[in-house]
């Protein structure tokens, strides 16, 4: 993290307010695909992000207008902190995953495009924008964000996870996606998904031959 990144105010949750962005997330539970925000964590993929079984009384994913209050109570605070300081890098961010995490792809964008108006050099936000832009369906945009990442850091493991996926799946080139993730196993050899990584690369190896 750089020091702009330490300097810049973060908003103190209270614990209610964390409760209800966790509630919230744990009740959307959709399989996100294979992408990670490139500011979450490296150590659970986002493949592995499943929902929830449904109760017999059915659940508040089945119902928009809850799902739109949760996200909704989820956002105030960040809403209202920001208001009070518009140049909350951290805040912006915040708001950006938040939507990000509920599927809110647009919603994301506007805020991680904000961010990087505050920071335009940081990496991680830069691939979260990218990668927001993919699930709207945008993969030029995907990968246009995804390069000006790796000229920030040529070895981001994020960007690099996600631009393989995005080669091969948004532009139907298995090949550009070897390449980008062997690059990501060479210069991140402890990378936590390094075995799903290499599995990937096996499949496209075989789709070039097939």
């Amino acid at each position: 993290m750089n020091k702009a990144t330490e300097s810049t105010r973060s908003v103190a949750w209270t614990s209610t307010q964390a409760y209800i962005l966790a509630a919230f997330c744990l009740v959307l539970g959709v399989t996100l695909g294979y992408l990670f925000r490139g500011s979450a964590s490296q150590d659970v993929s986002a493949s592995t992000a499943t929902a929830p079984q449904n109760s017999q009384n059915g659940s508040p994913h089945d119902d928009p207008a809850q799902m739109k209050a949760m996200l909704d109570q989820a956002t105030a605070p960040l809403i209202a902190a920001l208001q009070q300081n518009p140049n909350d890098f951290d805040t912006t961010v915040k708001l950006g995953n938040t939507y990000y995490d509920a599927q809110q792809y647009p919603d994301a964008i506007q805020y991680y495009e904000k961010a990087l108006k505050i920071q335009p050099a940081n990496p991680d936000v830069i691939t979260d924008l990218g990668t927001a832009y993919w699930y709207t369906g945008d993969a030029d945009q995907a990968l246009s964000r995804f390069k000006q990442s790796l000229k920030l850091r040529p070895n981001h493991a994020g960007t690099l996870f996600n631009m393989g996926i995005v080669e091969w799946q948004g532009k139907m080139d298995p090949s550009a996606a070897i390449v980008t993730w062997e690059q990501l196993l060479k210069t991140n050899p402890a990378y936590p998904q390094k075995t799903q990584v290499e599995d990937f690369i096996a499949k496209a190896k075989k789709h070039i031959k097939s």
